[in-house]
């Protein structure tokens, strides 16, 4: 029994710091499951372990003592971050109406409580909505749909311009609202094909996407993936990336002919493409979810490879372009693609000459949450992104967006970047644009087979955006 006890308090001095760690950080991303009950059992559990250490007189060696105070530091931390993020939250809920119309438009975030983002929606203080399967779980398409045009009715009602609504369809393994929405096949799936059917069966995968995210109230999908598909396994911590099973094909020709079709039905239905993820990724190894990547690839041979999809399908479509977190060396080595003037004003909007929608991957990922994020949203705005993501935990718009407000009270961010953005964005998706380019829609039943007659592939699980 001593030797029990032992062991006990070994593994309470050991587990101490790490639960302290973990309540101090409460708000981290890594630490969404922890929310909610699992902060609550934390605290309980903390308390617990102190009413039992004081039960058995622990009190009386400096040791125990020592052990008791580690043991009381996991509420007071937790209760300092949770005041943290409501100071955050609420210097953000009050921003003034200029600075919402200024900075608002250029934040999508995604959510789990409706109240709570119909607020945001109502103040102006986001452009748009990313959903996901959290969003439909255990409830079904229609509660999703009556939500989704309830926002609009918000912004409405507050005189301001639809919200773009987005969701992550590739098709594949990436299907985040399939089911109950259709399962396709990942686009990869169609690079064997001779090109007559390639096209075909590209776009038909496109309309079923865009009718049924039209008919959802969605009006922008965050596909398709137009990174070269690499040629070996990245490495082996790639958990969430996973480029080798979402791009198309090796062959940029193929890519292009796959992608413009498959864009095609998108906007067909109603609803916008997002290319991604430039400047690509099939090349890099890391996996910028968690960790800063490069991409060390002369800007000359990206221009004859990687880059013919991107250039090719922007060419003749409205579509958005996704601008990844991997550091293009040859053009910028000192930051990320996504808040680089030199990639994003100096080759996608000058040399390219590109002028639709420009959007980051989600600032969640650890390549920029990691890292100082508050450069890299006044950065990305300056350098001409028109809309900022934060998808993977909607909570941390509240982190993002002070970071954009203290650069504008600052005056950090350019003024001209801001009102060619707007400007672009107003040109952009809305959902009664949609709706009078699509009429009624429905959604669909199909199942795979009857789509390419065979079963869907496997659905991994994956934060991928």
């Amino acid at each position: 029994m001593q030797f029990l006890r032992r062991i006990g308090l070994i593994l309470l001095w050991l587990a101490a710091p790490l639960v302290a760690f973990a309540a101090a950080n409460k708000n981290d991303p890594y630490l969404v499951p922890l929310r909610g009950a699992g902060n609550i059992a934390l605290v309980v559990a903390s308390l617990a372990v102190v009413a039992v250490l004081l039960w058995h007189g622990r009190w009386r060696s400096i040791a125990g003592k020592m052990l008791i105070v580690l043991w009381c530091l996991p509420p007071v931390l937790m209760s300092a971050a949770h005041l943290k993020f409501e100071l955050r939250k609420q210097e953000v809920l009050a921003a003034s109406a200029a600075e919402a119309r200024q900075l608002g438009p250029h934040f999508m975030v995604g959510y789990s409580s409706y109240s709570e983002v119909a607020r945001l929606a109502g103040q102006g203080l986001i452009g748009g909505v990313y959903v996901t399967r959290h969003n439909i779980r255990g409830r079904g398409v229609e509660a999703l749909r009556a939500e989704l045009a309830a926002l609009q009715d918000v912004r409405r009602a507050a005189g301001l311009p639809p919200l773009v609504v987005a969701a992550d369809q590739e098709g594949g393994i990436v299907g985040h609202l399939a089911p109950p929405l259709t399962k396709v096949p990942a686009l990869a799936t169609l690079a064997g094909l001779a090109p007559d059917d390639q096209r075909a069966k590209a776009e038909e995968y496109g309309r079923i996407h865009g009718s049924e995210l039209a008919g959802l109230g969605v009006n922008l999908n965050l596909a398709p993936v137009l990174d070269l598909k690499p040629p070996a396994r990245r490495n082996r911590l790639d958990f969430h990336t996973l480029i080798g099973r979402r791009a198309i094909a090796t062959d940029p020709a193929v890519v292009s002919t796959i992608a413009s079709a498959y864009v095609r039905g998108l906007e067909e239905s109603g609803v916008g493409a997002t290319l991604k993820h430039f400047p690509g990724i099939g090349r890099v190894r890391t996996d910028t979810h968690h960790f800063s990547a490069n991409l060390d690839t002369p800007v000359r041979e990206l221009e004859v490879t990687d880059w013919l999809p991107f250039r090719e399908v922007l060419s003749h479509s409205r579509s958005a372009l996704m601008v990844g977190h991997v550091t293009l060396t040859a053009v910028d080595p000192d930051r990320a693609a996504s808040h680089s003037k030199r990639v994003v004003d100096g080759i996608i909007r000058e040399k390219w000459g590109y002028q639709g929608m420009v959007m980051t991957d989600d600032l969640v990922m650890g390549a920029i949450y990691q890292n100082d994020v508050c450069k890299a949203v006044v950065e990305a705005i300056n350098a001409g992104v028109d809309m900022l993501l934060v998808a993977y935990d909607g909570a941390q718009f509240y982190r993002v967006f002070a970071c954009a407000l203290e650069g504008s009270r600052k005056g950090m961010l350019d003024a001209a970047m801001l009102h060619a953005s707007e400007a672009r964005l107003a040109r952009g998706f809305s959902i009664e644009q949609v709706r009078a380019a699509s009429g009624p829609v429905h959604l669909v039943a199909t199942s795979p087979s009857q789509i390419d007659g065979s079963p869907a592939r496997g659905g991994t699980r994956t934060r991928s955006r």
